[in-house]
């Protein structure tokens, strides 16, 4: 596999780069910088990206930033990014440009070494990664285990299928039915969840495959 790194701390970001070589990958560019990130992408149009969420030259959301311009540009780019605390905001707005390839972990994780490159291989294959810390402070376990107890085994399918990053058509295509069922069912999900009426449809789809995540965290 070909990647690309985004980390500022250069003592972790060679120990990426070794962890990485030593488990068969490529590392075809290093970056220091959030700057630095779109032009190496762009030119080595790498496997996947490993990105740090803050980077130089304000070493507040460069990596994230980065991230999302490169999936605007590409949204077939697998992305993982690394974050030395949960920040919310960032993992939701990363899965709302779709959750299929993109994967969201704490800095921590990278010592549980099979765990790390565990998430690396799912999210190359078109699954998603969220770190445990962020699914419980994004939210309330229990609530929302108890609540997908409710959804009909379709609503279970319709969601799962979420998860995986399709869309409307995609789902409909898939299940044989058609997009005003599967409308129908994303409604019925959102109300049995708890999501609000009033949000944006888009943040309560990320929220669904939150709680759908939280069943089996990464």
């Amino acid at each position: 596999m070909r990647i690309v790194i985004a980390e500022d701390n250069a003592l972790l970001r060679e120990g990426l780069v070794l962890l990485l070589t030593t488990n068969g990958h490529d590392v075809v560019a290093t970056c220091a910088a959030g700057p630095e990130i779109l032009p190496a992408l762009r030119n080595h149009q790498p496997d996947a990206a490993v990105l740090d969420v803050r980077l130089p030259p304000t070493h507040r959301d460069e990596g994230i930033r980065a991230a999302l311009e490169a999936r605007r540009e590409n949204s077939a780019l697998p992305i993982l990014v690394l974050s030395q605390y949960v920040e919310e905001a960032y993992a939701a707005e990363l899965l709302e440009q779709g959750a299929s390839g993109v994967g969201y972990l704490l800095k921590d994780r990278i010592g549980r070494i099979d765990q790390f490159l565990e998430a690396l291989e799912r999210i190359t294959h078109g699954g998603t990664v969220l770190d445990p810390e962020v699914l419980t402070q994004v939210l309330s376990r229990k609530n929302a285990v108890n609540r997908l107890d409710h959804l009909t085994p379709r609503e279970r399918e319709v969601l799962e299928l979420i998860a995986q990053g399709l869309a409307n058509p995609a789902i409909a295509h898939r299940l044989t039915i058609t997009e005003r069922a599967v409308s129908k069912h994303i409604r019925s999900i959102f109300d049995k969840l708890g999501l609000p009426a009033e949000g944006n449809t888009m943040h309560r789809r990320v929220l669904a495959v939150l709680a759908y995540l939280a069943q089996d965290p990464a």
